[in-house]
């Protein structure tokens, strides 16, 4: 059993961050991926963390709103030995998550590895590979910038293609 023509996704993806987080929208028709937003929230250095956050989480339910997205895909933490930057990190993934789940919206989490493996076929190519097979599969002319927003893309397409396998397989 495959999938119908009319199948039709909307993905809002996150590539979390404290100062920069990546957000692409990503929907698939007729097998078709094609973006229809990504961009970047950024947060001043200087601004209490709090403030910071505040600030994800405002926009992050500004972009559902608009752009009304069938679910939430947020890239997992990695392990890191900057245990600060883990924890700024896990703060903005829950911020991003909160933002999702107060909007009923459900939410899944990729590994940087599935997102890899999804969008390339291989689960530790670099980030030049994943970036360019972004763009193909978006029909895109050039790469997304920032690098943020192209990894974003990425993990929605990562999101929507397992969503598809979800129906095939119910």
């Amino acid at each position: 059993m495959g999938l119908s023509n009319e199948y039709r996704r909307r993905v809002l993806g996150f590539d979390p961050g404290t100062a920069t987080t990546g957000y692409g929208v990503v929907e698939v028709s007729g097998g078709e991926y094609r973006m229809l937003a990504g961009g970047v929230i950024r947060t001043a250095p200087g601004q209490a963390m709090v403030t910071r956050l505040l600030g994800i989480h405002r926009k992050a339910e500004e972009l559902i709103r608009t752009h009304a997205p069938d679910r939430v895909a947020v890239e997992s933490i990695f392990p890191n030995r900057n245990v600060t930057q883990a924890v700024a990190l896990g703060q903005a993934r829950g911020v991003l998550l909160l933002a999702a789940g107060g909007m009923g919206l459900p939410v899944r989490e990729y590994t940087p590895q599935e997102v890899k493996q999804a969008v390339t076929g291989y689960g530790a190519a670099g980030k030049g590979q994943v970036q360019r097979m972004v763009a193909g599969l978006l029909g895109l002319a050039e790469v997304p910038r920032p690098d943020d927003a192209a990894d974003a893309l990425a993990v929605a397409i990562c999101s929507l293609q397992r969503a598809a396998m979800e129906e095939v397989v119910s």
